[in-house]
């Protein structure tokens, strides 16, 4: 995984820009992302079965990984175990 890769789920449609992070396994539905679509899909894990939206970036609790949907599916990410979160818009200043 390295910024600019699109990552693809096993268990559904679901596919990813990676926008920042490298070295990492990120997980869809509790199964690995590649670049390469696989022939069959792989079961979705029922406790990672949240769905994700497109156009959301999601991160990591640290900030060190950051995904764009760029194609919704049923199953939810992980990296190594642990979900990652959507990335809140940060609020604009106010013009006084």
């Amino acid at each position: 995984m390295k910024p600019g890769m699109k990552l693809k789920s096993a268990v559904d449609d679901a596919e990813f820009m990676v926008i920042k992070g490298s070295g990492l396994v990120v997980e869809c539905g509790g199964a690995p992302m590649s670049d390469q679509k696989p022939a069959a899909p792989a079961a979705i894990d029922s406790s990672f079965a949240g769905g994700t939206q497109i156009g959301k970036r999601y991160v990591d609790e640290a900030g060190t990984v950051e995904l764009l949907c760029v194609k919704a599916g049923k199953g939810s990410l992980a990296i190594g175990g642990v979900a990652l979160n959507v990335k809140e818009a940060k609020p604009l200043p106010s013009s006084d």
